[in-house]
């Protein structure tokens, strides 16, 4: 692989990817230790904890590969955020909903992510690197499309429980 401004783009974008994955592990994570009346959703970020978990090791295996490292900074910068995010919906009358529209649209960012990935995997020659970014974008296309599908109900039963004044409808 050539070492050009294109190899070390790809190289900062791989490091992100990484630091990407920790933040949607933390976000993830903190989500569903809260859901208490959303067992559904609750079954299917836990799923999708555990493919982020594979999905961080996936990177770094290419990062591995190409004797690079993960970016601690970047790693730290996202579990920050994430932490933050997460922190700033507990207190959301609405967690659930808001928890739900911003996994939708993480899940979209990072498909973007990947999409970027594969086209500069290819450009630089790592193909083993796109096979893997592939893999996982399929995983993130996966979860948006449930997250998609089942919103609408998860809102509804928001909605049904939020109306019933014993009940803390927000997790």
């Amino acid at each position: 692989m050539a070492k050009s401004k294109a190899y070390e783009n790809y190289i900062d974008w791989v490091r992100d990817a990484h630091a990407m994955e920790k933040q949607a592990e933390t976000m993830l994570t903190k989500m569903a230790d809260r859901l208490e009346h959303y067992p559904r959703l609750r079954e299917r970020i836990t799923q999708h904890i555990a493919e982020t978990q594979d999905q961080q090791r996936l990177v770094e295996g290419v990062l591995e590969r190409l004797d690079k490292s993960n970016s601690v900074i970047k790693d730290t910068a996202g579990k920050m955020s994430a932490m933050t995010q997460a922190l700033g919906g507990m207190f959301a009358s609405d967690e659930v909903i808001k928890g739900g529209i911003s996994g939708y649209v993480f899940e979209h960012f990072e498909i973007a992510c990947y999409d970027t990935l594969i086209v500069t995997a290819e450009a630089v020659g790592d193909l083993e690197g796109a096979l893997v970014f592939r893999k996982i974008k399929v995983q993130e296309e996966e979860m948006a499309k449930w997250l998609a599908e089942n919103l609408p109900g998860v809102t509804k039963k928001f909605l049904s429980l939020a109306d019933t004044s014993d009940v803390d409808a927000s997790h």
